[in-house]
């Protein structure tokens, strides 16, 4: 077959350089070049001026140098500015190379009584209610290059594994989780708003942002094998934990379960990519910007993470080591039955196995129907993040879908019964918070921290 001429197509529009191919490319000495930015901070001395100017590309930004002391005049924290000069070899220690500024053109002015983002260091709380400054900031900046460096990997990862990106639903009429926490629909201009029925409903019965995508993904995994999606997910708790968002992104797979490994294969696959993801990110400077202040211990698990096998344990054996557990006090007392909480898991990973660990066979009663059962009949194969092998015996989920009241109508859950009727087979799939993975490989202790602008119960700013 006579392959695509567009990838061999060469690139001929170039953006001007940003300021971190600057640091890290080969320049021209005797080059002059134009770099925009903002003005980070400014130290102004009698015969010399520094300044240092971020386009938010690289985790130091670049040290302008105005050896003549006029060309500042104007500028101040948060201009905006175009400084035309030289690049060069710094012969500071705390940078590589600097811009000898020739020009200076003010392209946004910033007036220093009233810009909010001043301070070197500045709180989360109060960042919070300057949400849409707080992308300029060190931390915050150096947590959305994250995401973005996570997202290609994930994508790089999967590519070569064989599945296939896709796009699924934000509206649905189901609820995947079965937690009923979600958020309805209702047409604005609707004289019915506030009593919403069947014949007022704008797709003719009750649709939900939804919780999740897994549902969706395994009618496309019966078409394509291997599929996953990285997507945007909402469920109307209203915890005010540092693990909850009401909108938040999700990565979710779902893959034909052909040498029908299942938990293990499961635990084979997510771990293999979760030490692709973080041998991509560790040792980079955005990490090590987040990573400044954390505490040696979980430094120590994360190093953990990339070496060895990681360790699986049933859910029984991670309560009893949770009860047994010597000089330490828990909020939530574990107890058979119950969900861990992110306490336990702490615990767990960075205390008790000292790096990741896989938890199996949850109670039944504690996760959703999709989920296969053991042959005890009393667990399901499963573990953190959630992932499950699923449940495709025909009879064994209408059974289960009936306990938990769930239509088998066209516009209920009938279309999921269908996958099995028609030609299902055994598959798995796995569901992971994409800003707890930020949390984890960025050592950030809070998901609202994680996202670039974050919503929770009672909380939506911008």
């Amino acid at each position: 077959m006579k392959p695509s001429l567009s990838i061999f197509r060469e690139v001929l529009y170039h953006l001007p350089p940003t300021i971190a191919r600057l640091q890290r490319e080969a320049i021209n000495p005797d080059a002059t070049l134009a770099v925009n930015g903002f003005i980070k901070s400014i130290r102004r001395q009698k015969r010399v001026s520094f300044a240092v100017l971020s386009d938010g590309s690289h985790a130091q930004g670049i040290q302008a140098v105005f050896l003549d002391t006029s060309l500042t005049d104007g500028l101040t924290n948060g201009t905006s500015v175009r400084l035309t000069g030289k690049i060069k070899d710094s012969p500071g220690q705390k940078q590589d190379r600097e811009l000898l500024v020739d020009a200076v053109e003010i392209l946004g002015g910033c007036d220093p009584e009233t810009y909010p983002i001043q301070k070197q260091t500045l709180s989360t709380e109060y960042l919070r209610e300057n949400m849409h400054l707080r992308a300029r900031t060190d931390n915050v900046s150096a947590m959305l290059r994250l995401r973005s460096r996570l997202m290609h990997s994930v994508m790089n990862y999967f590519n070569t594994q064989g599945f296939y990106f896709t796009h699924t639903p934000i509206l649905t009429g189901n609820d995947a989780e079965g937690a009923g926490e979600t958020f309805r629909l209702a047409q604005f201009a609707d004289p019915q708003l506030d009593r919403p029925n069947q014949t007022s409903e704008f797709f003719g019965h009750p649709a939900h942002l939804t919780v999740s995508s897994q549902l969706h993904l395994e009618a496309l995994a019966s078409g394509l094998s291997r599929v996953y999606t990285l997507s945007p997910c909402f469920r109307a708790e209203r915890s005010q934990t540092n693990r909850h968002l009401a909108e938040f992104w999700m990565l979710e797979a779902e893959w034909m379960d052909v040498n029908r490994e299942g938990v293990q294969g499961i635990c084979g696959l997510v771990e293999d990519s979760l030490k692709s993801y973080a041998s991509d990110v560790i040792g980079g400077q955005d990490v090590e910007v987040l990573w400044k202040d954390v505490d040696e211990v979980r430094r120590k698990t994360l190093e953990n993470s990339l070496s060895g096998t990681w360790a699986r344990m049933t859910y029984g054996d991670a309560v009893k080591a949770l009860q047994d557990a010597k000089n330490v006090t828990f909020e939530f007392e574990p107890q058979w039955g119950c969900t861990l909480q992110s306490e336990h898991e702490k615990w767990l990973s960075e205390i008790f196995i000292g790096g990741p660990v896989f938890i199996t066979d949850y109670p039944r009663d504690l996760k959703p129907f999709y989920m296969r059962a053991n042959e005890d009949g009393e667990t399901v194969g499963l573990l953190r993040p959630d992932s499950s092998v699923r449940e495709e015996r025909m009879d064994v989920l209408e059974s289960k879908m009936r306990k938990n009241g769930l239509g088998l109508g066209k516009h209920e859950y009938g279309w999921y019964a269908d996958l099995r009727r028609y030609g299902g087979s055994p598959h798995v799939g796995f569901g992971m918070g994409f800003e707890r993975l930020v949390a984890w490989l960025g050592g950030i202790d809070n998901v609202r921290e994680c996202v670039p602008m974050p919503r929770w119960a009672s909380k939506m700013l911008l």
